[in-house]
């Protein structure tokens, strides 16, 4: 399995300044907002942008990257005008990633408060297939778990295989995004190796290795089946060092679609006080 282990960095002063920040950490892929991840304008993606960012891309040795999508995407949503807004920000996304090459862009799918859970699950539903008809770029849409507050969409294994069932058609969907917080989180551990060898033995009987396409490292600030999203410094929180041994151990020896020609990223999303850190003492555990 090739793994990359990178972490979210900055696009202050430019896109094309992503790969020089992700080097200085000592990445080897990163993840990056193309926009604001709070909303607001959108900063184009002019070719002499893309041109640049690509030149920092090959200058510092980077292969592949991912996105995030913005945090104000709520598909469940009630009002019209945010869910038809979420449609058109997670298309743009992906046409602004295979702009740029990226390889996946993930986001959250929203909450069921406004509509119910039945009403709900069928407005997402329709909602990304609108987002993936008739897309022909290059990045993959992923969908990543929850951590499991309030009435969010795809805190469960269920739940993100009830979207995968309908979404698989599409050339433009990749898969799933997990999250070794928002999974503990929601119930699922990693803690120790039969844990962890549990977890992912009911991924594959639920959903199917074959959608596992990356996942963000973060250790957990609240207990386990907390379902609160705080994300902690490795080896800090809850989860612990013998728990991301355990992971990385276990995602080594899946047997996921991913081709020879790709890669497994694991992207922290901690604090940068520590996160060069966190990034080394992933490495060693790999």
């Amino acid at each position: 399995m090739n793994i990359k282990i990178g972490c979210h960095v900055s696009i202050a002063g430019g896109i094309f300044k992503a790969p020089k920040n992700a080097a200085d950490l000592g990445c080897e892929t990163f993840q990056i907002f193309t926009r604001s991840p709070q909303g607001g304008s959108v900063p184009p993606l002019t070719k002499e942008i893309v041109h640049q960012f690509k030149a920092e891309m090959e200058q510092y040795r980077f292969t592949d990257f991912v996105i995030h999508a913005p945090y104000i995407i709520n598909f469940g949503s009630a009002k019209a005008s945010t869910f038809h807004g979420s449609i058109n920000i997670i298309r743009t996304e992906l046409e602004r990633g295979s702009l740029l090459g990226a390889s996946y862009v993930m986001f959250h799918p929203g909450s069921f408060k406004d509509l119910g859970e039945v009403d709900g699950m069928k407005q997402v539903k329709s909602g990304l297939k609108e987002v993936l008809e008739g897309y022909k770029g290059t990045t993959k849409l992923l969908i990543e778990i929850s951590a499991g507050a309030g009435q969010v969409v795809g805190d469960t294994f269920e739940e993100l295989a009830e979207l995968v069932k309908v979404l698989k058609k599409y050339k433009g969907f990749g898969g799933i995004c997990y999250d070794t917080q928002h999974a503990f989180a929601s119930g699922y551990d990693i803690r120790t190796q039969k844990a962890a060898g549990d977890t992912f033995k009911k991924f594959e009987s639920i959903i199917g290795l074959e959608w596992l396409r990356m996942s963000h490292v973060n250790d957990s600030k609240p207990e386990f089946a907390s379902h609160k999203d705080r994300h902690e410094h490795i080896g800090d929180g809850h989860i612990g060092l013998a728990g991301f041994k355990a992971f990385i151990s276990e995602i080594r020896n899946l047997k996921l679609g991913i081709r020879d020609s790709e890669y497994f990223p694991l992207i922290l999303e901690t604090e940068h006080d520590k996160v060069k850190e966190d990034i080394k003492l992933l490495k060693s555990l790999r």
